[in-house]
This record gives structure tokens, sequence and C-alpha cells, in this order.
């Protein structure tokens, strides 16, 4: 399954309570069809809680994961609401703002700009070359014009 696949079978579920397990959203999902994954990040070792809060359950199938988001999204579990939605690819860490790269090292800028730099300098050589003292005539003597 390509990865564009998987994330459109793959749902995000949010507000989960410290208490839920893996096996308790496995068990929470599995009406709506065969999972083939649950990930339930885990939190920093600094933190007290042991996960984020979230997790992502992915699917064999896209239409499963929308029927999960029909019928979980707004409902209580473990006592909270929880939001059940579509999960959205990671964004790479060396691409976008907030990443380490300068904006015009990073390669879909470079794509992006590459193209408008092209038809600039094209525009810019199909122009034929101004003289560069045209319009200076009558500038040979230094001060005020006399009329």
């Amino acid at each position: 399954m390509t990865d564009s696949a998987r994330w459109k079978a793959t749902v995000y579920v949010g507000g989960l309570a410290p208490l839920v397990t893996d096996t308790h959203v496995f068990d929470a999902f599995i009406p709506f069809g065969d999972i083939v994954e649950v990930q339930l990040p885990k939190s920093d070792a600094s933190s007290q809680d042991p996960h984020k809060g979230f997790a992502y359950v992915e699917y064999e199938d896209s239409a499963d994961a929308k029927e999960a988001i029909d019928n979980m999204d707004q409902s209580e579990f473990f006592g909270r609401v929880i939001k059940v939605s579509p999960a959205r690819a990671p964004k790479s860490a060396d691409e976008g703002l907030g990443s380490k790269k300068a904006i015009w090292e990073q390669e879909s800028w470079l794509a992006e700009h590459a193209a408008e730099d092209d038809v600039a300098n094209e525009s810019k050589l199909e122009e034929p070359a101004s003289d560069p003292m045209q319009g200076l005539e009558g500038l040979d003597v230094a001060g005020p014009k006399q009329e």
C-alpha cells in the first residue's frame, strides 16, 4: 500500500484519557473494519502521562476509516469526549516553517522558484542591451544648465 493510501485509511483519535491503552483503542475501533495497526505515541520521560493523549488507527480499507470517523467522532471514551478525524501525513522536519534549513535551500522552494527564475532570465536575454549613456547628451559641461 502506498503512503498516501495508508494515510487515507488512518484515523486520528484525540482527547484520550491517560488510562487508555492501545488495546482499549483497538477494541473500540475494531467494529468498523480490520485494523492494521494502532499507534499510541508515548510521552517524553519527564512527563507523568503514559502517552501523549492521541492515537492513530490504521485500517486496511479507507472506507472503514470513514465509517469509524462517522461513528466515533464526539463520542465518550473513558469519561472524555474524543475527536476522531482523518489523519494527516506528517510534515518533514526539513521542510516548511520551523525547519532547521533555510527556506531557499529546501527542495520544494527550489522547485517552485526555479521556473520563475528561468522565465525572468529568458526575458532579460531577449531584450536588446540599452546604451547606458543614452539620455546624457549635453551633460558634458559641469554646472547648472544654461537656457
